[in-house]
């Protein structure tokens, strides 16, 4: 495909006439498909529904430590849950405690207490001056909205293909006391799909940080992801390598089972040194009596162990795999060698990043709209929404059925062609 900067102003002007009536051809059929978040499909929920059955009123209800799941006690999670999403996050199970549904919201709690009350005996951040995080860039939204909302001031940080850029992060920790955190999406990255490389790991690992209080929020949400059974990422194990670069506190490991069996109903989890988890334990203490038990034993007894989740996560890529492949080979059909965008093609997680042209991916996103098509706001991988290139456009393939996607994904690409003509033309 000859690069549409090669083409000239008569040549872009018939093109763009051509697309404007099929795009006003599809605007007609008043659709209305959504690839706006990485929501599992009604097929994938259902892959979980044996959860259901796995409690009745007639089961015996106790746990392995002999306590009445019914009832008040554990309050960091029943043994056999701390031993499965142990397993799943390759930590032991004296290293893991068990909360509710959202590991989003441990991660809320956690900067909650950390401005409040400090981390291990710090001062509390809202008596500091300045509090800042770093923020790999294109990432996760919601992250961003954390410390958007306790006033922390984020810095970005460019992602690369080995993760984060690590020059870029050790200058500025070493440097500034008042980084006091860096979120990172380390396994099949939000929105690129990217797993940090070894030496990446190994280099967070020895981090020296200007600040005592600093933690590496380690969001592995996507640790047993993987969209293909023979071609797998590989990600170290970052709290080993801490305790091996004699930094065992650096880090706080979350995770959860949202996209493994129900998101508003599994369950989370954090992972960290002894040192941190009693610290985590004592304002826990203060804080609930305990959380849902019983849907820990739950999720054991549909799962029965890590081998068990790993055949049902094998379910969900094959649900996952046609969609992901759909999405690149639209995108490879229609716009390969055009020079007005790229996409990753991860290997796990749930997001595809698309790169347009600077200067296009609102207006991209907008016309998607226009046509019927809802998707991640640009500029939402950024902090404070600004992509300073505006380029970045996150695309979530799981939702929509494929054959939904496919006209979703046209219907994008429409959208990338016409918007990339008028920049092009604007340019000439």
């Amino acid at each position: 495909m000859t690069p549409y900067r090669e083409l000239s102003r008569e040549q872009l002007q018939a093109m763009k006439a051509e697309l404007e009536k099929q795009f006003e051809e599809v605007k007609a059929k008043g659709l209305n498909l959504d690839m706006s978040r990485g929501k599992p499909s009604k097929e994938q929920l259902n892959l979980a529904m044996g959860m259901m059955e796995e409690l009745k009123s007639t089961d015996k209800l106790k746990c392995e430590a002999g306590i009445d799941c019914r009832n008040y006690g554990l309050l960091e999670g029943i043994p056999e849950a701390r031993r499965l999403l142990g397993e799943m996050t390759e930590v032991v199970p004296e290293h893991i405690i068990i909360f509710g549904n959202s590991s989003l919201s441990v991660m809320f709690d956690t900067v909650s207490r950390s401005m409040t009350h400090g981390v291990c005996g710090s001062t509390p951040w809202c008596k500091l001056d300045k509090v800042k995080f770093l923020c790999p860039v294109p990432g996760y939204d919601r992250h961003f909205r954390i410390t958007e909302y306790f006033g922390i001031e984020m810095i970005n940080v460019p992602m690369t293909p080995a993760g984060p850029d690590m020059d870029i992060v050790e200058e500025l920790v070493s440097k500034d006391p008042a980084i006091k955190g860096i979120w990172c999406v380390p396994k099949y990255s939000n929105p690129q799909g990217i797993t940090y490389s070894a030496e990446t790991v190994k280099r967070f690992a020895r981090l020296k940080p200007a600040a005592e209080d600093f933690r590496i929020y380690w969001d592995n949400a996507y640790c047993i992801h993987h969209l293909y059974e023979d071609h797998q990422d590989i990600l170290l194990e970052i709290l080993e390598e801490c305790e091996k670069a004699g930094n065992p506190d650096m880090v706080y490991k979350f995770i959860s089972t949202s996209k493994v069996s129900f998101p508003g109903s599994g369950i989370a989890a954090v992972a960290a040194s002894p040192k941190n988890l009693a610290e985590i334990k004592k304002h826990m203490a203060v804080q609930t009596i305990g959380h849902d038990k019983i849907n820990q034993l739950r999720h054991v007894r549909f799962f029965g162990g890590i081998v068990g989740m790993h055949k049902h996560m094998k379910k969900h890529a094959e649900l996952l795999r046609p969609k992901f492949e759909a999405v690149e080979n639209t995108l490879e059909r229609e716009i390969s060698g055009a020079e007005i965008g790229t996409w990753t093609k991860p290997k796990g997680g749930y997001f595809i990043s698309f790169d347009s042209m600077d200067g296009c991916a609102k207006a991209i996103v907008a016309k998607a709209a226009e046509a019927g098509v809802k998707m991640t706001e640009a500029g939402a991988t950024y902090p404070y929404g600004i992509d300073p290139h505006d380029s970045n456009i996150r695309i979530a393939p799981s939702f929509p059925t494929l054959d939904e996607l496919q006209l979703a994904t046209e219907i994008f690409v429409l959208s990338v062609k016409l918007v990339s003509i008028d920049k092009l033309l604007e340019e000439k």
